[in-house]
């Protein structure tokens, strides 16, 4: 597991415009190290990046301690691009897949 700062892009698997499975009107971009879901930018520190039995995985981080729980519960913390090519964003009270924007 790689520690990186927010300066250091995403893999680029993960880069682009996505939107939600679901419902179509929730977006997610991620763009160099910038995440943004449901039209807000996740504000985090660091992120952890690794590979295991074919998934990517990307985790938001955050150094504050006392803000750890407030960000877990209201932002994106963790990308996941699974070996079959699925694309999901999650935190602690939600997941969500996500499909590639045709515009």
């Amino acid at each position: 597991m790689k520690q990186l700062g927010r300066d250091v892009p995403i893999p680029a698997a993960m880069q682009g415009r996505w939107i939600d499975a679901e419902d179509s009107a929730v977006e997610l971009v991620v763009e160099g190290g910038e995440v943004t879901c449901f039209g807000q930018r996740v504000e985090y520190d660091y992120k952890l990046v690794d590979e295991e039995n074919g998934a990517l995985t990307v985790t938001l981080m955050v150094d504050n301690a006392v803000y750890e729980e407030s960000f877990q519960r209201s932002n994106i913390t963790g990308l996941v691009l699974t070996p079959e090519g699925e694309f999901h964003a999650y935190n602690v009270k939600f997941a969500s897949q996500f499909i590639p924007t045709t515009d």
